[in-house]
């Protein structure tokens, strides 16, 4: 009997969890190849500090983006890899639940099962990411109670309303981690003239990010090419302008939230009144975007504790459920293959 395994396949990062060991895998979703031979370079966190390093022959890339497949093959070897990594091969065929943003099609599920099943995995069952990170962040969401979930991730930002085990109203939108990072890149580029990397301004983003001028105003010092002699150059950054250039994202998900709340039944709004509203995934870490969803829905908000590991947990919680899916009782499993 293999033992049932937990994958949070991310944009960002990877996660995976075996019941009694906890979290055994967290790496970033970046893998390197070879151009010339198709040849796995690196994965996981060796192949992330190649990017933006690699030479012509190779390249370090994300093969996931906005919550979905972009390069199959690429992503289809990274789990196998990682499987490895944890002795996959020792613990025969295992059934794996893995989470998938709210609203993506069905091609897009079939193509993140097909890439899970690849590895020797037997049956897959899918749990939308919100549900898991509700789980995850100990809200009992089989009980006939209303809990509100803001799961803001690296590629996604998923909002839902939770009651019986499943999604009342949700949202699921691109706004997240990585459009962040990206806009940073173009201020920093419109702004300074200088050209700087993912990393970087990923880096800038955890040191100094903020929403809202709110605290003290640190900086950060850029690193990167000017666009306009070529040369090296480096500029400061605040975390001012980077509140300023996070407006337009932020906005957008606490115009989605308002819109959720909105269209949730009135007994499950007097729920979440009273318990108030959870954010779970990294970006959710970013001072002061709890205030500013509770200055404009006058509802509490809190961050859950490990908010980036909340879907891999919750991921690992509904490994509980497999056999009550299969039986047709109340479960967070949304489909299984």
């Amino acid at each position: 009997m293999g033992i049932d395994i937990a994958i949070d396949l991310g944009t960002s990062r990877t996660r995976i969890f075996l019941p009694n060991k906890g979290v055994v895998v967290d790496e970033p979703s970046v893998i390197t190849v070879d151009l010339m031979t198709d040849a796995i370079i690196a994965v996981g966190q060796k192949a992330y500090e190649m990017l933006g390093r690699t030479s012509e022959r190779m390249s370090a890339m994300y093969p996931l983006s906005g919550g979905v497949i972009t390069d199959f093959s690429l992503v289809e070897n990274m789990i196998k890899i990682m499987l490895s990594d944890i002795s996959i091969g020792k613990v025969g065929m295992p059934k794996v639940v893995a989470c998938i943003p709210s609203e993506i099609t069905e091609v897009e599920k079939r193509a993140v099962v097909n890439a899970i099943s690849s590895a020797g995995i037997r049956r897959v069952c899918l749990v939308e990411e919100p549900v898991a990170a509700a789980m995850g962040a100990g809200i009992d969401i089989t009980s006939p109670h209303g809990s509100m979930v803001v799961d803001i991730g690296g590629g996604t930002t998923d909002i839902a309303v939770l009651s019986l085990g499943g999604i009342s109203v949700s949202r699921s939108i691109k706004k997240a981690g990585n459009a962040i990072d990206d806009e940073i890149i173009k201020y920093v580029k419109k702004k300074y003239n200088l050209l700087i990397g993912k990393r970087t301004a990923e880096n800038a983003k955890i040191a100094i990010g903020c929403v809202g001028n709110i605290g003290e105003n640190k900086t950060f010092r850029l690193k990167g090419r000017n666009c306009v002699t070529g040369m090296p150059m480096q500029a400061d950054i605040s975390s001012y302008e980077i509140s300023d250039i996070l407006v337009d994202i932020i906005t957008e998900i606490v115009y989605q939230v308002q819109d959720v709340l909105e269209e949730t039944p009135p007994e499950l709004m007097g729920d979440i009144y009273s318990d108030g509203i959870i954010l779970t995934g990294g970006t959710a870490q970013l001072k002061g975007m709890a205030e500013i969803i509770n200055a404009v829905t006058k509802i509490k908000v809190r961050v859950a504790d490990n908010p980036s590991l909340c879907v891999v947990k919750g991921c690992g919680e509904a490994l509980k459920y497999i056999k009550a899916f299969e039986k047709g009782e109340l479960s967070p499993i949304s489909e299984q293959y």
